[in-house]
């Protein structure tokens, strides 16, 4: 029996796409806490930018449920606003961007407006928010998500947020000149581009599912990555750091 949640896998796997050094433009939920576990372990200088106006040098004193909690803004390295912060991707300083969304296709295009087709809209959803800025502008993208077929589709009803577009060429094509996904973590597995079309592949499976299992529950005929591997476990010094970071719990 595992000693670790299956959240407490997917923080930590998050956490682990954060290098030292880059400025990370965190998003909500699980990336809050995983940029608090990378600053703790293996990215000590790591700079976390969230999108209400907050970047740090070190994770929050107190637990965070949402990026604008009074504990992010104290003891902050910079509060300031949604214009400046937003100017950073801009001028193409963020290194890497996390999002979620409601579903995402085999080019890593996400989309987070509604379910359905233009005349037959059947889910209405929440919108972009800084989705799309962060998709388009950082130079590595990161998503996480749960893996289910109807979330992990062939196409998105609608590009939010885009990734490789259609493949091969897709963000040159739209004018994007950077970035792309690098990595989606699900509760079952971290997919990752590979190839000439930048499609995702199985990179990586989780402790306890099978290859077999996470192709059953992809939406598009998912393909195996050359050397996909077992994602590690997560290690002592990871989840002291998860616990210190999420010292009530909420997230794991």
């Amino acid at each position: 029996m595992a000693d670790y949640s299956t959240q407490e896998l997917m923080i930590i796997a998050a956490a682990r796409e954060i290098r030292d050094g880059e400025l990370v433009f965190v998003g909500m939920r699980l990336p809050i806490t995983a940029y608090g576990v990378a600053r703790l372990t293996h990215a000590p200088n790591a700079v976390g930018m969230f999108e209400g106006g907050v970047t740090r040098y070190a994770p929050a004193e107190e637990t965070l449920y949402t990026m604008c909690d009074p504990a992010n803004q104290r003891n902050a390295a910079w509060t300031t606003g949604l214009i400046q912060v937003m100017g950073h991707l801009q001028a193409g300083r963020v290194d890497a961007g996390f999002i979620g969304g409601a579903e995402i296709d085999k080019w890593g295009n996400i989309n987070t407006s509604y379910i359905g087709g233009h005349e037959d809209v059947q889910v209405k959803l929440p919108g972009s928010g800084g989705a799309a800025d962060i998709a388009a502008m950082s130079r590595r993208l990161i998503a996480i998500m749960n893996h289910e077929k109807r979330r992990l589709v062939e196409r998105v009803s609608y590009i939010t947020s885009p990734g490789y577009i259609d493949g091969e060429g897709g963000r040159a094509e739209a004018g994007i000149a950077v970035g792309g996904p690098a990595a989606v973590i699900t509760d079952k597995a971290v997919l990752r581009p590979h190839g000439p079309q930048n499609e995702l592949h199985l990179s990586s499976v989780h402790p306890g599912h099978t290859a077999d299992e996470v192709i059953e529950n992809t939406g598009w005929e998912l393909k195996t990555a050359p050397g996909m591997s077992e994602t590690p476990a997560p290690g002592e010094t990871e989840m002291t750091a998860l616990h210190q970071v999420d010292r009530e719990g909420f997230w794991r």
